[in-house]
């Protein structure tokens, strides 16, 4: 009776500390949707501790490192995520974003372009391919990307807007234009200035 009251009370603890443990994963995304990110990180540290292969929370503290402008940090966490988990499409587009911020467009290209590979890629991993593309000067290929990310998502006005600006750049003035005002149309507001000084 003893022994079964020991088992008993040894799963109750087990519970407790990894409710808490999940408790400290939950407190950090609490962190985060608040806007502290030095608090996210803080808790995402305490739960890594014990927890050092949770890719969601990598991500997240990544995600809170970018916010807080520790551009390395954030790039570590994603790292780390993507060796644990290589078909995470969040991972794959934040690398690729992050790469894209620092001007390093072959890197982010290559993320981008695992993103697009995996089912069900959603409109933003062939924008942020398309966005690469365009940096590189690969101008058919990447209005190719920006149709695909507007094909999934037809709201997608800061593709439309790329778009539009690629296809003004390269002398297709109507099709550029109508991008253009689609974006205008969606509210999307850098739209503005470029209809105003290249489609009136």
């Amino acid at each position: 009776m003893n022994f079964k009251r020991s088992i008993l009370i040894l799963i109750s603890i087990v519970t407790i500390l990894s409710s808490c443990g999940e408790a400290s994963s939950d407190q950090g995304d609490t962190y985060f949707a608040r806007g502290d990110y030095q608090a996210a990180v803080e808790a995402y540290d305490n739960y890594l501790s014990s927890n050092p292969r949770n890719v969601k929370s990598l991500y997240n503290r990544g995600r809170a490192q970018e916010e807080l402008g520790n551009a390395e940090e954030a790039e570590n966490d994603f790292k780390k995520a993507y060796e644990l988990d290589n078909q995470n499409v969040q991972v794959l587009m934040s690398l690729s974003n992050l790469y894209q911020k620092q001007k390093n467009h072959t890197s982010a290209l290559l993320y981008a372009d695992y993103a697009v590979e995996l089912p069900g890629a959603p409109a933003m991993a062939y924008f942020l391919k398309a966005r690469a593309l365009h940096q590189l000067g690969n101008t058919d290929e990447a209005l190719r990307e920006y149709s695909a990310a507007i094909k999934n998502d037809e709201d997608f006005a800061q593709a439309y807007y790329y778009r539009g600006l690629l296809k003004l750049g390269t002398k297709q003035i109507k099709g550029g234009c109508g991008d253009i005002n689609m974006a205008v149309s969606m509210n999307y507001t850098p739209a503005q200035a470029a209809k105003d000084k290249y489609c009136n």
